[in-house]
């Protein structure tokens, strides 16, 4: 038989609780300092043809600052970028974030503004714009891309989303 004083028993029982809770407040802190640690991320932009539709966070993004031309050029040629087919004879569907709809946003295409600047957060644009060369469009892939910021130049471009459109036909 056990000779422990009366409530020893109690006291080793909570002596554990103590350090488990001590533990786990460790884990919660360490978990929180970990998410404060992580980069925001970026304002999301959306594609959709028909059913499909394809979403992105920024090429280019400096937390809403100014991006460099050299940055933009370089995020221009990104390939690394989601692409979608777009049937001609379809509607391309584009919507932002309300983040991005406040600074206003281009369209570009291959590079080349598309459309005006524009402060709505969604825009529909026929599939056939994308492939015809008088638009700058030609051949079977495209690249879309939506910048924000930059509407004729009184506000500086300060994030950059892509896309590669192919022609499904």
């Amino acid at each position: 038989m056990t000779s422990l004083l009366r409530g020893g028993a109690a006291n080793v029982n909570s002596a554990a609780r103590r350090r488990r809770t001590v533990a786990a407040l460790g884990a919660v802190s360490a978990g929180l300092l970990v998410l404060s640690a992580c980069d925001k991320p970026t304002p999301l932009a959306t594609v959709t043809v028909g059913g499909d539709s394809v979403n992105s966070e920024a090429s280019c993004y400096n937390d809403g600052k100014e991006l460099k031309q050299s940055q933009l050029k370089s995020c221009l040629q990104d390939k690394d970028v989601k692409s979608i087919k777009v049937d001609p004879d379809e509607k391309v569907r584009f919507g932002v974030d309300p983040e991005i709809a406040e600074k206003g946003w281009t369209l570009l295409m291959n590079g080349r503004p598309l459309t005006e600047a524009s402060k709505k957060t969604y825009v529909v644009i026929p599939g056939n714009v994308f492939f015809n060369q008088q638009y700058g469009g030609g051949g079977k892939k495209s690249t879309v891309g939506i910048l924000e910021g930059g509407e004729g130049g009184t506000q500086k471009a300060t994030g950059l989303w892509s896309f590669t459109f192919k022609k499904d036909s």
